[in-house]
């Protein structure tokens, strides 16, 4: 306890800053499903403000409070005194963790799985080999599939399986027949996209392309970390962000692109946040790099600009909506860009959802840790896209598109789940198929 009560010191100055006013009651996802108080930020930092004063003696039942959250930033963004309550949980997870440490699964898949890129991939290759015959097809609209044998663990989920071929795969280092470019990017394309998505990172391609601009995609790059620092894991973290920072040493680029919200936030937001002992030089790569990315909608929007005249108008549109990723809209304040990318495309009729901002209830390992609440949460998710009677729903955010398809395909629905960036390559007739 006198470990854990010194660590937490570096999160007093913030702590006090919660004025214990309940504002985070009224946007906070799990608290609306729970009206428990310790889910929600007010009852979580009283826990870590008893631990720092010792007036706690339990220091793992705060640890799965802390764990019970979604780490959307709803509370943060919503919050009167502007307490950081993300750099808070992150910072109070990696402390706790530091001094209870890991569960046993934890410690492999993060440490010897996750850590590892090329562990991590052939793993995932082995389970492209076998998901054939532990697999069935549930929704053929929307794409998912369930367990034919579901371990209880896994709750009755329908998700899209693994991609026959992941992105990092194929060949991406022919150059387009351009005379010159605009600029180069370098294009950081994520987990979920590379496993389970690779038509989002075709698509980011194509439109690169479309606009001129030259593309670096590093053969070898890891994952962002989230999940390492999410489970409070910042010596996996550390060992991810080295990775990735060499994958990128030597490469001359603009600006470093993503299409999924979670990794433009944890690259740009996290990855300076969480920086511990590294040297001078390596901080001011990363504070650098935080500078240089950002999110695809936003770079379309913003540094290109849409080079096409207006719109042709079409006889049958099909009408789509668009649900606002938490780490897009809340912790990078980018939400018209997506919505202007869906409108330049003449075959779709933009809806407006109810409610477009809140949560789906995906939270990355709160899904898996708290299926039963995750489902509850994104049930009112559900509602909002059936009312705004949609055949698409989009979002810019890989982890919410696996939500969203589980929540639509256990519902009956046929209504497909797509990014924004998918929507705007098809309104480019231009494109080389």
């Amino acid at each position: 306890m006198d470990d854990i009560a010194r660590l937490l010191k570096e999160l007093e100055a913030e702590l006090s800053r919660c004025a214990r006013c309940g504002m985070c009651q009224a946007v906070c996802p799990l608290f609306s499903e729970t009206g428990l108080e310790a889910d929600v930020a007010r009852g979580k930092l009283a826990l870590l403000d008893g631990l720092l004063e010792k007036l706690l003696d339990h220091p793992q039942g705060t640890m799965d409070r802390l764990n019970r959250c979604l780490l959307c930033g709803s509370c943060a963004v919503n919050c009167p005194n502007g307490v950081n309550v993300l750099e808070i949980f992150l910072k109070a997870r990696t402390i706790l963790s530091s001094v209870m440490g890991l569960s046993p699964f934890k410690k492999v898949l993060l440490k010897r799985i996750l850590a590892n890129p090329d562990t991590f991939n052939r793993i995932f290759q082995w389970g492209i080999k076998f998901q054939k015959w532990i697999v069935k097809a549930e929704n053929k609209t929307i794409g998912t599939s369930s367990l034919r044998f579901s371990p209880p663990f896994l709750g009755k989920r329908h998700f899209v399986p693994l991609a026959p071929i992941p992105f990092h795969q194929r060949a991406l280092s022919a150059k387009q027949a351009i005379s010159s470019f605009r600029m180069t990017v370098l294009f950081f394309t994520g987990c979920l996209i590379d496993k389970i998505f690779p038509q989002i990172a075709d698509a980011v391609l194509k439109v690169l392309h479309h606009h001129q601009i030259d593309v670096i995609v590093p053969k070898e790059q890891g994952c962002c970390g989230i999940p390492a620092i999410s489970s409070g894991d910042a010596d996996t973290m550390d060992q991810l962000i080295c990775h990735n920072l060499e994958q990128f040493e030597g490469k001359n680029f603009d600006f470093l692109i993503t299409a999924c919200a979670t990794c433009t936030h944890t690259i740009k937001n996290i990855w300076p946040m969480m920086v511990r002992d590294y040297s001078d030089d390596v901080k001011a790569n990363i504070s650098a790099l935080s500078k240089k990315t950002m999110d695809i909608n936003q770079f379309i929007v913003s540094k290109i600009g849409r080079k096409e005249g207006p719109p042709m108008p079409f006889n049958d549109p099909c009408t789509i909506t668009y649900h606002d990723p938490c780490h897009l809209k809340k912790s990078l304040g980018v939400y018209t860009e997506p919505r202007t990318l869906i409108m330049a495309n003449p075959q779709y009729r933009f809806v407006e959802m109810a409610e477009a901002d809140w949560c789906c209830g995906m939270g990355g390992s709160f899904n898996i840790e708290h299926y039963d609440l995750s489902h509850r949460i994104g049930n009112r998710k559900l509602e909002n896209i059936r009312t705004a009677g949609c055949q698409v729903v989009a979002t810019g955010c890989p982890a919410c598109m696996i939500q969203l398809s589980d929540m639509l395909s256990k519902s009956g629905e046929e209504i497909t789940v797509k990014h924004p960036i998918e929507i705007y390559a098809e309104s480019l007739k231009s494109l080389k198929q």
